[in-house]
């Protein structure tokens, strides 16, 4: 069941999020309650094996997994952080937000700190936003011309591949909100004085752009969903109008990363009959 939803979010030739219905669970058939029931268990095996890459880490090893989160305001990212990586231990996770960039980051090139914020050996990384801003936020306010875009999409893609090839897992997850949905959420956070801290005027702006924000992540879909055999990073189209299901679907896709490293429990480093004994002779 969980193969049938990653093999279902996995971005394809010729998506056009615009005609996603955000409001549909792909690869899972089953109501809220099961998709609940089912992440509870998915938290389970999710907690064994980030214990072992964390082991990994803490023992020389080399790998991570970095999971990239996009998605239009309201498209549920913090709800994923909370509710997807709050079923692993959070000494192994490494959150990193992007926002507007700061006049020090501006000194130096856009993947400057990105490479300052990846995760180290034995955590999972995750991107509440990431690099890919630095595509989508220009290309809607015309701040880079089409040369400029695609020395960036070349530079994220030599970017990847090093990851990659350094022991990284790459998960790349784009939340898909429909209008309707935006709309009732930025409602709520209106209405409730306990989500006014969640708001911002500029919400809205960026949803009155909305269709440039949707041929954005069209460009994005198709031109960084890398998938060549050996080098693996494509991206994973969620819709997030159901936000069990997204959880359900970003947690299948972490587990699967994490499954595939492989990894058992790293090797004693110490003779264990030795201390053994040492240990019984402080009885």
């Amino acid at each position: 069941m969980l193969d049938d939803v990653v093999h279902a979010v996995r971005v394809r030739s010729g998506v056009r999020v615009a005609e996603l219905d955000a409001s549909a669970t792909p690869g899972f058939s089953g109501d809220r309650d099961a998709g609940e029931e089912l992440l509870a268990s998915i938290g389970e095996r999710m907690s064994d094996v980030q214990e072992r890459l964390f082991a990994h880490g803490r023992t020389g090893g080399t790998r991570s997994v970095l999971l990239v989160l996009q998605g239009l305001d309201t498209a549920g990212k913090g709800g994923i952080v909370r509710h997807v990586l709050g079923l692993v231990d959070p000494q192994g996770v490494a959150l990193r937000s992007f926002g507007r960039p700061t006049p020090e980051e501006l000194e130096h090139d856009f993947l400057w700190r990105i490479r300052k914020a990846l995760p180290p050996a034995g955590r999972i990384g995750v991107f509440d936003r990431s690099h890919y801003e630095d595509i989508l936020v220009p290309s809607v306010n015309g701040t880079a011309d089409a040369v400029t875009l695609t020395e960036r999409f070349a530079a994220i893609e030599a970017f990847e591949r090093e990851l990659v090839a350094g022991g990284t897992s790459i998960v790349k997850v784009a939340l898909w909100v429909s209008r309707d949905e935006q709309y009732a959420r930025l409602r709520e956070r209106l209405e409730r004085p306990d989500k006014h801290w969640k708001y911002s005027p500029g919400d809205v702006d960026v949803r009155a752009a909305r269709p440039a924000y949707e041929a954005a992540y069209d460009d994005v879909l198709a031109r960084s969903s890398y998938d060549d055999g050996v080098f693996q990073a494509p991206w994973h189209l969620v819709p997030a109008d159901r936000k069990w299901y997204a959880r359900l679907a970003v947690s299948a896709l972490l587990l699967r990363a994490l499954d595939d490293l492989d990894l058992d429990w790293p090797p004693a480093t110490f003779d264990v009959a030795t201390e053994l004994a040492r240990l019984d002779a402080t009885r």
